[in-house]
């Protein structure tokens, strides 16, 4: 069974943003595409009276954005698969739970609700953080929505959070026909940084080629499933979330590995991954690795 990209939507512009990247991704990939709006008001209308007035407004609002949203994938791509669902829950919630059965979840980076001046909304955010599969935020600017770098970047982690986004990484570049950039900071020590000349681990060289090693080891296996993927590799000096956001204004999209833990019910998103979420100049997918 293929399982569906789910993509949420609201009517806002970045959710039809969103829709326009899944409609690509998904026949990239050869999936079907599932539109999902959340509305507490279908929770409550079982338990209501009714008033045999007709449809309430809320339900309303919902068959007129998925319909929407719906015009708008057959506009670009008739023949593709999709289906619609109006979930009785938060937004957040209702687009975790329909990740437990997606290939990968996409959301805009700012919603009907987000306030204004914020440089991504709550739900992106929670989804991103605490979904069991990949969630892509999209954001940037037009040459990244459309593809026209040809370039997908990855960054290259701990191993231990990065396998899972490797391969996803991997899969989206042969999928694209374009570069896998594949990325790891380094930095030196604290007191090497002070003091050039104390002893320490190494040189810059060596801090850079243990980097190195680190990416061609974690690379290994999913390089040899992707012959055509046209891969570069750097080892670059400084903070990984500079890096990357940097790097970012270059691709088509940033891929970045996160850890799930079992049993923890916070959310789960380091440092580099939630500033990409913030600042990136093109999508970005978050692809959790769950121990």
């Amino acid at each position: 069974m293929t399982l569906p990209l789910v993509v949420g939507v609201d009517g806002s512009d970045g959710s039809l943003r969103a829709v326009d990247w899944a409609v690509d991704e998904a026949v990239r990939r050869g999936l079907p595409l599932r539109l999902v709006y959340a509305s507490l008001w279908e929770r409550y209308e079982g338990a209501l009276p009714s008033t045999g007035q007709g449809r309430p407004a809320e339900r309303v609002m919902a068959d007129n954005i998925l319909g929407s949203a719906v015009e708008r994938v057959r506009h670009h791509e008739p023949a593709l698969k999709v289906s619609t669902a109006t979930v009785p829950a938060e937004a957040a919630s209702a687009l975790l739970d329909e990740g437990r059965y997606a290939t990968a979840v996409v959301t805009g980076s700012r919603g009907r609700g987000g306030l204004k001046g914020a440089l991504l909304g709550s739900v992106g955010l929670a989804v991103a953080a605490r979904s069991s599969c990949p969630v892509v935020v999209v954001r940037g600017d037009r040459a990244a929505l459309s593809g026209s770098h040809e370039r997908v970047l990855l960054g290259a982690g701990d191993p231990v959070t990065s396998r899972e986004a490797v391969r996803f990484a991997f899969r989206e570049a042969d999928a694209r026909g374009g570069e896998l950039h594949v990325v790891r900071a380094w930095k030196r020590p604290v007191y090497e940084a002070a003091d050039p000349g104390a002893p320490g681990e190494g040189t810059g060289q060596q801090h850079e080629e243990r980097a190195q090693a680190v990416i061609d080891k974690l690379v290994a296996e999913a390089a040899a499933e992707h012959p055509d993927v046209r891969l570069r590799t750097a080892a670059v000096e400084g903070p990984a979330r500079r890096v990357l956001v940097d790097r970012s204004a270059a691709a088509d999209l940033v891929v970045v590995g996160t850890r799930r833990g079992p049993g923890h019910f916070g959310l789960q998103l380091g440092r580099v991954a939630h500033t990409l979420l913030q600042h990136s100049a093109c999508p970005v997918a978050v692809v959790p690795q769950v121990w």
